[in-house]
């Protein structure tokens, strides 16, 4: 064996947890773990029971219960604002059918640059609840 390959071997035993630690607890028991288990940034149970059998440390999130509820809000407004660009949207392909009558269309047009306008800002706003929707997940 090359010693590349030797240390590609080291490093794989190195990762590999190959010894099981079985533990039994009562339903209230699991719940309670899986409920401290959710306030921590560990993915798995079994991240967190190694963190805490090894004394290692963890990171436990902290929610700051005013931006919770700005983000409530803001993805209420999302959902909105989803729903009423989508009516606009509609409401411009039926008055396209009716686009016949001259002064209509002029009309038109008008209302086509602002609808353009309200895309244009309900994509902004869209971006900006994404991003803070990313900062509240992490937090």
């Amino acid at each position: 064996m090359s010693k590349c390959e030797n240390a590609s071997v080291m490093k794989k035993d190195k990762n590999n947890r190959t010894k099981m630690l079985n533990v039994r607890l009562t339903p209230k028991e699991f719940q309670q773990l899986l409920r401290k288990v959710q306030r921590t940034t560990c993915r798995k149970t079994s991240e967190y029971a190694r963190k805490i059998l090894l004394s290692e440390p963890i990171v436990i999130n902290h929610r700051n219960q005013s931006f919770d509820e700005t983000m409530v809000e803001l993805t209420r407004l999302r959902r909105e604002l989803t729903a009423a660009g989508n009516n606009l949207n509609q409401a411009v392909k039926r008055l396209h059918a009716l686009s016949q009558i001259a002064d209509f269309r002029s009309w038109l047009d008008a209302y086509e640059n602002d609808k353009n306008q309200f895309v244009e800002l309900a994509e902004e706003i869209n971006i900006y609840i994404g991003k803070a929707a990313k900062i509240w997940l992490r937090s």
